[in-house]
């Protein structure tokens, strides 16, 4: 974890907000602050209230106004979704055209604005998802498409990432996002200790977003194999015997081997190549030169260019 700047993630919340859309990503930011990310949580009201109810009936108090922040390109936006009776109420979408205004000012200030579920109508309306590409709730892409044909509106995504713009289908896709974006700030290792300390299944599809192969292969909870997986992550440059792994967790080499495999869907010989051919990826990237980065991974110059040779398919242009 190397960001040093504060970041400050600003909760947007509605009237009739829909608990869990709010509630996950805010568990997943003030999980990183206790794990010792420099995260600051404010909570906004959408209109001049201070307290909402949710549209489960639990009141939230204590919101700040919106108009009392400026934001910058270090924060972040949280705008969750709502019941659907207020998104297509006409009276209630005239209400928030200073929210709006505001909006747009952030986004012109820098700053990340993220939907969850039909918290991605409020952006369409504010204007800042014009020629934009996202995502929302399954129920509403249909009248989504219909409404704001200058967006490109993606099914079946968990989340979509546009520029500045992210946005997430719904519920627990919220989560999803909210540890996306802890490993763009703070990288796959520390994301992978929020999403294990929340007990947060990864779920992705093909189509989704490509996470790091540090947080895949992580949707399990035997923490037998987390505690290799987070072994080999962690000691790319040191070689690693069956053997060694095995006593790590109180296994046979035999029984570790068939747990894995069972417990991931690859073995342990192919999780370890991924890991290092992302970690070598991000080397050459950075200018490192060949002899330096397998050193780094625990290769020989030769056998790196024939494990990047290998899954050259999945390269970037630059290196394959």
């Amino acid at each position: 974890m190397e960001k040093k700047v504060k970041t400050r993630v600003f909760f947007i919340v509605p009237p009739e907000v829909h608990l869990l859309d709010v509630s996950g990503p805010i568990q997943v930011f003030y999980e990183a602050s206790e794990y010792g990310a420099k995260v600051e949580l404010v909570f906004l009201a959408i209109d001049g209230n201070d307290s909402i109810n949710s549209s489960a009936g639990i009141g939230l108090n204590k919101l700040e106004p919106f108009r009392n922040h400026t934001l910058n390109e270090n924060d972040f936006i949280f705008i969750p979704g709502l019941d659907a009776r207020l998104v297509f109420d006409e009276a209630f979408k005239g209400s928030l055209k200073p929210f709006f205004e505001w909006l747009q000012i952030q986004k012109n200030n820098g700053a990340k604005i993220c939907s969850v579920c039909t918290g991605a109508y409020l952006l369409a309306y504010s204007g800042v998802l014009k020629n934009m590409e996202c995502t929302t709730h399954w129920k509403y892409t249909g009248d989504f498409k219909k409404r704001f044909p200058e967006t490109t509106i993606h099914e079946d995504r968990l989340f979509v990432k546009d520029g500045s713009i992210y946005s997430s289908a719904g519920i627990s896709s919220g989560i999803d996002l909210a540890l996306f974006i802890i490993e763009e700030l703070f990288g796959p290792f520390f994301a992978t200790k929020i999403a294990k300390e929340i007990v947060i299944f990864l779920r992705r599809t093909e189509d989704d977003p490509q996470l790091s192969v540090f947080l895949q292969y992580r949707n399990h909870i035997e923490n037998r194999i987390h505690k290799v997986q987070d072994h080999l992550a962690q000691h790319l440059s040191n070689k690693q015997k069956i053997e060694d792994l095995a006593d790590l967790v109180f296994m046979s080499p035999r029984n570790l081997t068939r747990l894995f495999k069972k417990t991931t869907g690859i073995t342990i010989g192919e999780y370890h190549d991924k890991l290092r051919v992302e970690r070598a990826v991000q080397l050459l990237s950075n200018g490192q030169k060949v002899n330096a980065v397998s050193d780094l991974c625990g290769l020989s110059s030769n056998q790196l260019r024939s494990l990047l040779k290998k899954y050259s398919d999945i390269l970037p242009s630059t290196l394959s």
